[in-house]
């Protein structure tokens, strides 16, 4: 037998510059190298499959695949493909003459082209290295009269090659696993890998035999065990697709999850290459949102289930899959940003969305409105975070009143401009956060033939602020916001006055009895004799700065700030009128306060003068806080106010119950 010619010689790389290189441009993810190597094999495949088709390939195609087969207790993994295989100068040129200097000027060489590197031996075979101390290579050309080629390294610059036994078309790709990695000799995490990297890949992946159940265990079948789908669902046309189909696709992707709400099916071939599948997920919990649900692919072959700076923020929302050859393979996320093709992508996907959004509104209406509780969250943050969306949205954005009918914003206007147009001609929009909390407010409103909004999203109070600046002439008012008489001023409003002591006094009376920690701004008005003796109100504007706060948007300054509250005191109701009575009569006025201090005289003088006047007015105060203290219906009209706003708690709470009790109680016994 004649012996086998072997040559020995250099890489054109040296370890020390080769690693970086692989690390930084293959990311440092050591399991990136299954994908490379699969994807190898699967180029060589395709391109005898383009050989074939030209008809420059004599010999039969076959039945291509991909294989890998694993000994665990060698801790070897071959890759095994049918394709073109390489010559000896194939070799040599792919494998040996990686001619660069250092990873810097590699880089600065390939920068436009970095998407065609991967694909080809070279860089993406060296990431082998990343987990094998010894890779070999045993390959055979398609060519006529090619002989098989063995290459074969330590890791080390120096490798050999010579002659190989393969005697079919096609590489074997053969990695001893070093002991640091002998994880990757472990069959289920290959299986994982699989699963992730090459789950859709175009040409049969095979690894070992599918399984049945039999005599208690597994056991192998003589079957393949094929691990991906050749021709994933985004790569068909839409028109040869069902619904059935689309919603088995999700189920495959997201067993867990419930069945999307709707899909959009992506396929665009100019000015960039894009398919893909992008669902609408049904939210169970609006703030539990899963991300990084989006797959990005490249020809198939999975890159990233982080696409934050492929597709706009807001999106990222949605679940599905996206295929772009565009799309670099392995590339830092400041690339991806100032990528052209990848903004034009962001573009358009966002562009398709809103189409599928504005085709539903005007074709699936019904649709869209039993749906729609799931969606508002994502088309809040659309608009509120993206303007271009912003501006397409308000054309098929709906709201929801509290009797649950759904409008669109232009239809909404129309039927509320006729009574719900203030005296400074602004359409005022009603809304409630907490339809029960907020019951009697809400049918306050009702009853002036008015209609009210819920707005219940975590997002609402940002969205109030930003349909405020859309829609022309208009303000929103939570319907807790203030008295009903003043959440639509038709006319001016009549003050009801008080001398400056009677208001000291209102304001002392009622704070003494209100819970701490708060702040309160009490005022006597004109409401009613039949309406309540105590309205509790939030001023919108703070209320709204706090909830944005509690969300983020930068308003941190108004979340630090204590709550506020504005107390109106309804001085026509009788029992007002029976408190002040009793206080008149049980309070001496507070009489005269000393003189102030003259302008010129000394520091010490002013400074006596004020505190005389404080001294009366302290005792003045605090005879006030001690008829507050005990007077039973000063405290039940205010408990009723706080429990009427969900703000009774704890003792204040159960101080109410049994003087409520003892209130019956005596209305009974007499």
């Amino acid at each position: 037998m004649a012996k086998k010619m072997t040559t020995k010689g250099q890489i054109g790389v040296t370890t020390e510059n080769i690693f970086p290189v692989i690390k930084q441009f293959l990311y440092s993810d050591k399991e990136i190298f299954l994908r490379e190597l699969v994807a190898n094999a699967v180029d060589a495949t395709e391109k005898l499959k383009a050989l074939a088709a030209s008809g420059d390939l004599k010999e039969e195609m076959g039945d291509l695949k991909v294989s890998l087969e694993l000994d665990e207790k060698k801790h070897v993994l071959k890759v095994i493909d049918e394709g073109i295989g390489m010559t000896a100068e194939e070799v040599d040129k792919y494998i040996n003459q990686i001619a660069f200097s250092s990873a810097g000027e590699f880089l600065e060489k390939y920068k436009d082209q970095i998407q065609s590197i991967i694909g080809h031996f070279g860089l993406g075979f060296y990431s082998a290295f990343m987990v094998a101390d010894k890779v070999t290579i045993d390959t055979l050309s398609w060519q006529e009269g090619a002989k098989a080629v063995r290459w074969s390294c330590d890791g080390s610059p120096e490798y050999e090659m010579g002659e190989s036994d393969k005697t079919t078309r096609g590489t074997v790709i053969t990695l001893h696993i070093d002991d640091e990695d002998k994880e990757y000799a472990e069959k289920a995490k290959i299986e994982g890998l699989l699963q992730k990297y090459c789950k859709f890949m175009p040409v049969p992946i095979i690894f070992g035999k599918e399984q049945e159940w039999k005599d208690g265990k597994y056991v192998d079948t003589d079957r393949d065990n094929v691990v991906n789908s050749i021709v994933p669902l985004w790569t068909k046309a839409p028109s040869e697709l069902k619904d059935e189909d689309y919603k088995q696709f999700y189920r495959d992707l997201y067993p867990m999850n419930e069945e999307p709400l709707f899909w959009i099916h992506l396929n665009v071939d100019y000015p960039f290459n894009l398919t893909g599948i992008l669902y609408f997920p049904k939210i169970k919990e609006r703030m539990a949102i899963d991300r990084n649900k989006i797959s990005l692919y490249c020809n198939q072959m999975f890159v990233t289930d982080h696409v934050d700076n492929i597709v706009p923020d807001f999106l990222t929302l949605l679940h599905g899959v996206i295929d772009s050859p565009d799309i670099p393979l392995n590339v830092s996320r400041s690339y991806l940003q100032s990528d052209a093709n990848v903004k034009k992508i962001s573009t358009y996907i966002t562009k398709k969305v809103a189409d599928r959004l504005d085709d539903i509104f005007k074709n699936e209406r019904q649709a869209l409105e039993e749906k729609w509780d799931n969606l508002k969250l994502f088309i809040e943050y659309g608009m509120l975070t993206d303007e271009k969306f912003a501006e397409r949205a308000m054309n098929f954005a709906l709201v929801k009143n509290t009797d649950g009918k759904y409008f669109s914003l232009e239809d909404y206007r129309k039927a509320i401009e006729p009574e719900q147009t203030d005296k400074d001609k602004k359409v005022v929009y009603l809304y409630a956060t907490e339809p029960e909390e907020q019951y009697s407010y809400i049918e306050a409103a009702k009853n002036k033939g008015w209609d009210v909004l819920l707005f219940d999203c975590e997002l609402d109070a940002h969205y109030v602020g930003l349909l405020e600046q859309r829609l022309k002439d208009c303000r929103f008012a939570r319907v807790d916001s203030d008295a009903v008489e003043n959440l639509i001023p038709k006319g001016d409003k009549v003050k009801f006055e008080m001398k400056e002591d009677e208001r000291y006094d209102l304001e002392n009376l009622f704070k003494a009895v209100l819970p701490g920690g708060n702040d309160y701004y009490v005022t006597g008005e004109n409401l009613g004799e039949n309406e309540a003796p105590i309205l509790i109100t939030q001023n919108e504007f703070m209320r709204r700065y706090r909830d944005m706060s509690a969300v983020g948007g930068g308003m941190n300054f108004y979340g630090s700030l204590p709550p506020s509250y504005n107390i109106l005191v309804n001085m026509e109701n009788p029992l007002i009128g029976k408190i002040m009575a009793a206080k008149a009569e049980g309070v001496a006025p507070q009489g005269e306060l000393p003189a102030e201090a003259p302008e010129d005289a000394s520091d010490e003088a002013k400074k006596e003068a004020r505190e005389a006047r404080e001294a009366v007015r302290k005792a003045h105060r605090a005879d006030v806080e001690a008829f507050a203290e005990g007077n039973e219906i000063l405290h039940q009209v205010v408990d009723l106010a706080l429990l009427a706003n969900g703000m009774l708690k704890g003792k204040a709470l159960a101080d109410f119950i049994t003087r409520s009790r003892k209130v019956v109680s005596d209305a009974y016994m007499k």
